[in-house]
C-alpha cells in the first residue's frame, strides 16, 4: 500500500510518495484521467508532460466500460497501458454533482528527508467479486424529482445514469468493491460531497454521514486482504466552508486507521487558506494529504503552504480545450486575433514539446479552423505548466527558498 515519508517545514513539505507502481515526488500534481485516459493525450507523451501519476472517476469507469472489463484486462494499469501510480476516486462527487449540483452550475470553490516507506508491497491480481444485480430501468419521477438525479440516504446513494438513465446504486461497499477490481495504487472511501450553497446545518450532517460511510468504506477495503495489500485508501474530510466542521472531520478521520487523507468538498476563496491550515493540523503528520479537485496556480502555493502534498483538477485539459493557454504571466485565449501573427512560443521560456517545436501564431489558427490537434496541443502544454510549476515549488521548498519563489511567480502571474 502506498505511503510516505516526509517532514514539515516552514512553507510546505517535500517528500517521496511510495506506492506499487513507483515513486510519487511531492508536492505533486495529479492529472485528471476521468475515463482511463487525459482528454487527446497519448499515453506515450506523459513523461514528457512530467505526468508522475494520474486520477480517474470511478462513476465513468462503472458506467462504461465496467469494472468487470477493467479487472479482466488485469486492472486500469495494463488497460490503459500506463505503468505509473493511479488513484481513483469514490464516485462520491456525483453525488454532488447529480444532485445538489445539477443543473445549477454550480461548482466546489464559492531541507528534505526521505527516508525509506515500510510496508510496501507489490502489486496483487483482484479475484473478481460477484456484481450485485441493478435494475436497469429509468424512473422519469426519480429523475426529475427535486430537480436531482440523484437522491442520498443513510445507506448510500440511488441515481440514474447520464448516458442512458438506467437505474443505479453506491453504497460505501460497493464504490469499494469497484474501486478493488479497477485495481489503482491509491483508493478514496465513499463520501457526500455537499455545495458550497449549502447551510451549516445539512453540512455537518453530510459530514457525519460521510464519517459513517468512511468506517464503512475502510472495513470493507481491510476485509479485502488481497487489496488491502495492494491499495492504500484516502479517507476525505468534509465541512464545507465552515472551519470547525472542518477540524471536526479531520479529528474523527485521523483516530481511523487510513493510509492518507483527501480534503474535499466545496471552500470559500477567502478562507480556503485557514480552514487547510487548521485540518492538516489535526492529520497525522507522516501521512499523505491529497487536496480534490482544486489545482490553479494561486491555489497550488495555497495549499502547499498549508501542507498539501498532492493536488487534480481538470482546469488544465478543459481550459485548453476551449484555448485558454497558461503563462507565466497569466492565462490567455489564443484563439484571440491578437495572435494570428504571433510567432513566439505559447509560453516564453517554457521547455513542453508544444512551445519547442510550434508557435502561438500555428496553435491559433488550429483553434480558428477547428483542427483537433489545437485543443491537444493546448492540453498538453498546460499540464506540463502546472506539473513543471509544482516541481519548481518542490525545489523551492529543498532550497529553502519557497516564499521568494511564490512571490516572483504571482508578482508577474496574471499581468497578461
Amino acid at each position: 500500500m502506498p505511503t510516505q515519508s516526509e517532514t514539515c517545514l516552514p512553507a510546505g513539505r517535500a517528500g517521496i510518495l511510495r506506492t506499487p507502481h513507483g515513486d510519487i515526488k511531492t508536492p505533486a500534481f495529479v492529472a485528471v484521467a476521468t475515463k482511463a485516459d487525459i482528454k487527446g493525450i497519448d499515453v506515450r507523451l506523459f513523461p514528457e508532460l512530467g505526468i508522475q501519476t494520474i486520477i480517474s472517476n470511478t462513476y465513468h469507469l462503472y458506467l462504461s466500460p465496467g469494472e468487470q472489463l477493467i479487472d479482466k484486462a488485469g486492472g486500469l494499469h495494463k488497460f490503459m497501458a500506463f505503468d505509473g501510480p493511479i488513484m481513483t476516486d469514490s464516485g462520491g462527487f456525483q453525488v454532488f454533482s447529480l444532485g445538489e449540483g445539477f443543473g445549477k452550475k454550480v461548482s466546489k470553490v464559492q531541507p528534505e528527508h526521505e527516508g525509506l516507506a515500510k510496508g510496501s508491497r507489490a502489486p496483487v491480481h483482484l479475484s473478481l467479486l460477484q456484481e450485485p444485480s441493478v435494475p436497469a430501468f429509468y424512473d422519469s419521477e426519480l429523475a426529475t424529482s427535486h430537480g436531482k438525479l440523484a437522491i442520498v440516504d443513510e445507506e448510500g446513494v440511488s441515481f440514474t445514469s447520464h448516458v442512458d438513465g438506467s437505474f443505479h446504486r453506491f453504497t460505501p461497499e460497493r464504490s469499494i468493491e469497484i474501486q478493488h477490481k479497477l485495481g489503482a495504487d491509491i483508493i478514496y472511501a465513499f463520501d457526500e460531497c455537499t455545495s458550497p450553497a449549502a447551510d451549516k446545518a445539512y453540512q455537518k450532517e453530510a459530514m457525519d454521514r460521510t464519517h459513517r460511510w468512511a468506517d464503512r468504506s475502510l472495513k470493507a477495503h481491510r476485509q479485502n486482504l488481497a487489496a488491502n495489500a495492494a491499495q492504500g485508501i484516502y479517507g476525505i474530510v468534509q465541512g464545507g466552508r465552515y472551519a470547525d466542521l472542518r477540524i471536526e472531520s479531520a479529528r474523527t478521520l485521523a483516530a481511523m486507521d487510513f493510509d492518507g487523507y483527501g480534503i474535499g468538498g466545496s471552500f470559500s476563496k477567502q478562507d480556503i487558506l485557514g480552514i487547510l491550515d487548521k485540518v492538516n493540523r489535526e492529520l497525522p503528520n507522516d501521512k499523505p494529504r491529497h487536496l480534490l479537485g482544486i489545482g490553479e496556480p494561486e491555489d497550488i502555493f495555497i495549499g502547499v503552504e498549508a501542507g498539501i502534498d498532492t493536488f487534480d483538477c481538470v482546469l488544465p485539459t478543459r481550459n485548453g480545450r476551449t484555448g485558454g493557454i497558461y503563462t507565466t504571466r497569466g492565462k490567455v485565449q489564443i484563439p484571440n486575433a491578437e495572435f494570428r501573427e504571433d510567432f513566439g512560443p505559447l509560453d516564453e521560456g517554457c521547455a513542453c514539446p508544444v512551445c519547442l517545436k510550434h508557435t502561438r501564431a500555428y496553435v491559433h489558427h488550429l483553434f480558428r479552423t477547428h483542427e483537433m490537434l489545437g485543443p491537444i496541443l493546448a492540453s498538453m502544454h498546460n499540464i506540463f505548466f502546472l506539473t513543471n510549476l509544482v516541481s519548481q515549488i518542490r525545489q523551492s521548498i529543498l532550497d529553502g527558498n519557497f516564499h521568494a519563489f511564490r512571490d516572483t511567480f504571482l508578482g508577474s502571474y496574471g499581468k497578461v
